[in-house]
């Protein structure tokens, strides 16, 4: 990865690639999904960010496979432990890149069994996807992990890895202090377990623009009102969770520094609400 850490984006720049590579990655995460033994919170169907891009990791079976979108030089990479196919990533159709990876799964004797719900892929393709911008937001994804995981190593409660989230595309980590919700059903983690959630988005429907944001699950009523460093604010269209602009962040003298201190200043603001258990269900 370049040492060039949270290298400047531009949006207008970016749309192209970010939808693309988004595209990508669902495919890449229906495989993962598929393949792998459900765990909570549904972290069997993230990606991780790789030294190159982003990753399924190995996906363990009679076969074992992983599939990687390297960014660092568009290119997808399918691989066993005797074969690798690869293919440049140059814009082409979701529904090409899964035609590929199943391709290449089938050769080596992989997508015997389970295969994944592909029902999302199109024949839309991306004519404005740019090698450049790809390897942009690796760079970026990189930055990013590098800082979550400086702040995971701090948090002793149970968190998640550093994830990416296919569906809204995202790179991800959870804090679970261990509180339940009151009223839920403790078999069903996706609604009992509290949570804060720390991650950084490419954009969305919400914000047009690459942002990092907070959020916690419930949200407790004054999280809101803590104060928060200068450049992050609370934000409440879409979704409530404290919201850093990319842009903001990267005109700072150490943006590795801010961050610390923000995701610090929120965990600690939480700790208390989160921390407890709403008692018995």
């Amino acid at each position: 990865m370049s040492d060039d850490k949270f290298p400047v984006l531009d949006p207008g720049q970016l749309d192209a690639t970010r939808q693309a590579v988004h595209a990508y990655a669902r495919v890449a995460g229906a495989w993962a999904k598929a393949k792998r033994k459900k765990r909570k919170h549904w972290w069997h169907a993230s990606l991780r960010p790789s030294l190159y891009g982003l990753t399924t990791g190995v996906i363990y079976g009679p076969t074992d496979f992983e599939i990687e979108l390297d960014l660092a030089s568009s290119r997808l990479h399918v691989r066993t432990c005797t074969s690798t196919f690869s293919e440049r990533l140059h814009g082409q159709s979701s529904a090409r890149v899964a035609t590929s990876i199943n391709a290449a799964l089938q050769a080596a004797g992989v997508n015997e069994g389970t295969t994944p719900d592909l029902a999302f892929v199109t024949d839309d393709t991306y004519p404005g996807c740019s090698a450049d911008q790809a390897n942009a937001m690796h760079r970026v994804i990189g930055s990013v992990a590098a800082a979550l995981e400086e702040f995971r190593a701090t948090i002793r409660e149970e968190k998640s890895p550093i994830q990416v989230w296919p569906h809204h595309f995202d790179v991800s980590m959870i804090w679970l202090p261990g509180g339940k919700v009151a009223g839920q059903d403790r078999a069903d983690e996706e609604y009992s377990d509290k949570q804060m959630n720390f991650g950084f988005a490419f954009g969305d429907e919400s914000i047009p623009e690459p942002y990092f944001y907070v959020s916690a699950y419930p949200l407790p009523d004054a999280l809101p009102d803590v104060v928060l460093p200068a450049g992050t604010a609370w934000h409440s269209d879409g979704f409530n969770g404290a919201v850093l602009l990319y842009r903001d962040l990267i005109a700072r003298e150490d943006p590795n520094a801010y961050l610390q201190e923000l995701w610090s200043t929120l965990l600690s603001a939480g700790s208390d609400y989160l921390c407890t258990d709403d008692g018995e269900n």
